[in-house]
């Protein structure tokens, strides 16, 4: 009989280890939330590099995958039913900047999640803990947790409490540009087309992996970008094409 998910989290958090556990007491006390499954939370705080005892695939990658979604919906609700006079050109925009890379990494460096993952030799010693695409993840990570503990107006009080201070921010212009948005606006304004981003060579071991972007106008390379994460490659690939791209 195969056994349930949940079942191999119940038997995991018999595993952690008292140190563990008050770790993550403490953490999830000091974001002002509470686990009933602590399993949840340490699973969500688990990259991909560590090896546990068990040797199994125990790692953030579907919480996060999940989390993704549940911040979509929740930041999307908030922005329709708060600005009804703003047009969905608009709303997609704010939201791609408060949903991004920059902003979730900024978000979990804040919250200090970055000292409460687990990682792998290899990926603590090449700095994981300040590299922001893994901060992204595990910040996803851990609203996807957070959803599956305590459902979802629980988590939506949660992601507003994090994300409306970001909104706010790009309603006064006061936050970095989206290059990828200026880019594709200035594109379709001059020349009618969107701007094609080309994964060019990707580098480096899977614990340390580095993305490599071409963006293309017409067929033309206009800029190149090299980033952590493919969001980022593209948002330096993006900046790059607009220093000739007038």
């Amino acid at each position: 009989m195969k056994i349930s998910f949940f079942k191999k989290l119940a038997e995991k958090d018999s595993l952690i280890d008292e140190i563990r556990l008050k770790e993550l007491k403490h953490f999830s006390k000091s974001l002002g939330i509470r686990f009933r499954r602590l399993d949840l939370l340490d699973l969500a705080l688990t990259h991909r590099s560590y090896l546990n005892i068990n040797k199994n695939n125990y790692n953030n990658e579907r919480l996060e995958f999940l989390g993704d979604s549940v911040l979509g919906v929740v930041v999307t609700e908030y922005l329709y039913k708060s600005f009804p006079e703003k047009k969905e050109g608009e709303l997609a925009k704010i939201k791609s900047y408060v949903v991004s890379e920059e902003v979730l990494a900024k978000i979990g460096l804040t919250i200090g999640i970055d000292s409460v993952i687990l990682f792998g030799k290899g990926e603590e010693a090449s700095g994981g803990r300040k590299k922001n695409a893994i901060i992204e993840d595990a910040v996803e990570a851990l609203f996807g947790a957070y959803y599956l503990d305590q459902g979802y107006d629980k988590i939506k009080k949660f992601i507003r409490s994090l994300l409306i201070p970001e909104i706010d921010l790009v309603l006064k212009g006061d936050y970095r540009k989206d290059y990828k948005t200026i880019l594709q606006e200035l594109a379709q304004k001059k020349d009618k087309v969107c701007p094609k981003y080309v994964l060019v060579e990707k580098m480096g071991p899977d614990h340390n992996i580095t993305f490599k972007y071409e963006v293309l106008i017409h067929n033309n390379v206009m800029g190149t970008g090299i980033g952590r994460s493919k969001k980022s490659a593209e948002q330096k690939a993006a900046k790059d094409a607009l220093i000739s791209y007038k």
